[in-house]
């Protein structure tokens, strides 16, 4: 039996689709790629004022390209996000090439991109909790991201996202520490 799912998913591909109407009953919008055309961002646009959207694209450069496409251009779209060692099969990397229960997870675990910014968590705090500019901080960013499901990114990517959550100091910093402990074991 099919997941009922009352939003638009927003993919890179015919394959992704293909994969997702094996488990999802939901309306899908294809891109077609990094490229997103003028007609389907508007397209986009016009579902979401109907309709949630959910972006769902492959984690890599291509799938982050067209979601800043995306969040430049349409308001209030929600991300789910998949984790790149869930998404590889025959030395491809994408959603198609993920599980079930991993996209449903993703769909679980959604962020809004809001209009403004509620966070205001600087650079500063995320070197003062080493998040960026030490020799391990690419290793505790990708904990902390997948922590809370929010993607992978560099330390520019993750400050807009806990902005976007508005995740406070002392919360960020209760993370990091947690992320440290189970890295010491």
């Amino acid at each position: 039996m099919k997941i009922k799912c009352n939003a638009v998913i927003v993919v890179e591909g015919k394959s992704d689709v293909q994969f997702l109407e094996n488990f999802l009953d939901a309306e899908f919008v294809v891109t077609n790629g990094s490229e997103v055309s003028r007609e389907t961002i508007e397209y986009i646009f016009s579902l979401s004022k109907i309709k949630k959207v959910i972006v769902l694209t492959d984690p890599d450069f291509p799938g982050k390209r067209i979601r800043d496409i995306l969040d430049k251009n349409i308001p209030n779209l929600y991300h789910a996000f998949v984790d790149k060692k869930e998404c590889i099969k025959k030395n491809k990397v994408g959603v198609a090439e993920s599980t079930k229960e991993h996209i449903i997870s993703a769909l679980s675990n959604l962020l809004e991109n809001k209009e403004n910014k509620y966070g205001n968590l600087t650079m500063t705090d995320l070197y003062e909790l080493g998040l960026c500019g030490k020799s391990d901080s690419n290793f505790l960013r990708t904990q902390i991201m997948q922590e809370l499901h929010i993607g992978y990114g560099n330390a520019k990517t993750l400050l807009k996202r806990l902005n976007s959550l508005n995740i406070r100091y002392d919360n960020l910093q209760d993370i990091v520490k947690k992320v440290k402990i189970c890295k010491d074991r």
